[in-house]
């Protein structure tokens, strides 16, 4: 990652959701991967919002443009999407985020939560992983989960209420 996202108010919505749809089917071609309808639609809906969404969340939004899909098969592209790097899990809201930085598969991933707009940033975190990965591998620890979430106030919430 190179830069910590916070989506400002009136950012180019339509051009960063355009990027992260092309990412992920550039990503699914070169990994002989399908990024079928309903992964699309998932991705889409996670794309629609820069707040994290829960699965039923997602159901919901899914089914405003046609039947209602089972939890079963948005579970099941979720999990799609998380193994090819295109949506990240925040634990603490038991809720998914569309991924809007390229960085590599097992990367440390900082997440920014703003505990007044529910916004998330992904914060950069090379020096962090590198700290971590040498702490693991002195406890002869291998981790498989690389997440950090730290919450707190966005600028943009900061800057409204001074």
């Amino acid at each position: 990652m190179t830069e910590t996202v916070f989506h400002a108010p009136g950012h180019d919505h339509d051009r960063c959701t355009a990027d992260a749809l092309a990412h992920a089917e550039t990503l699914c071609e070169a990994r002989a991967q399908r990024l079928t309808p309903l992964r699309r639609q998932v991705l889409e809906v996670l794309l629609e919002s820069h707040k994290p969404l829960g699965a039923y969340e997602i159901i919901d939004r899914a089914a405003v443009t046609g039947s209602r899909p089972a939890p079963i098969t948005i579970y099941r592209a979720l999990d799609f999407l998380r193994d090819n790097g295109l949506v990240h899990r925040i634990e603490s809201r038991n809720a998914f985020i569309a991924c809007v930085n390229n960085h590599a598969s097992g990367d440390l991933v900082v997440f920014l939560i703003c505990d007044h707009c529910g916004q998330v940033g992904e914060a950069p975190s090379a020096v962090v992983a590198d700290e971590l990965k040498s702490a693991a591998r002195a406890a002869g620890f291998t981790p498989k989960t690389t997440v950090i979430e730290i919450g707190g106030v966005c600028a943009n919430c900061r800057d409204a209420n001074p």
